[in-house]
């Protein structure tokens, strides 16, 4: 894909602290909301991965905070997925005001869970390909 996945999120006032500014835990929340958008978009729902016994995991999350944002402020989150060899993989997102401003980075590192097991499978990749309607929104 050229352009990676985003959804719009607009700050809510209750969602701020006392410094008018968004609380530094929502970013992760936003985040997170664009990581499911995107697996809903690509076909991918919550039930699909319980029927298959498996399910994501965060193992890693770094945030860089650039910019502050205010209650009304519009973002776009972005979500792209990278792919190695290994059992992990890593989500690259972004949180950008409308105008251009990056207000936020957001590197993780994540896993698929066998639910069973407890432990992570050996290729995320083929599940996600397999599970996925649309497996280009995830670079496959």
């Amino acid at each position: 894909m050229s352009e990676p996945f985003s959804v719009p999120v607009t700050v809510r006032g209750y969602e701020t602290d006392v410094q008018g500014h968004l609380n530094q835990a929502v970013y992760l929340q936003y985040a997170e909301h664009a990581r499911w958008s995107l697996l809903h978009a690509a076909g991918i729902t919550q039930s699909a991965l319980q029927a298959k016994g498996v399910g994501p995991v965060a193992l890693e999350t770094t945030v860089r905070y650039r910019r502050e944002l205010l209650a009304g402020d519009e973002v776009d989150v972005t979500c792209s997925f990278l792919w190695g060899e290994g059992k992990t993989f890593r989500i690259e997102q972004t949180i950008r005001k409308t105008d251009g401003t990056v207000a936020a980075e957001i590197t993780a590192v994540g896993g698929l869970l066998d639910l069973t097991a407890r432990k992570l499978l050996p290729d995320p990749r083929a599940y996600f390909k397999e599970l996925a309607a649309e497996p280009a929104l995830f670079g496959l």
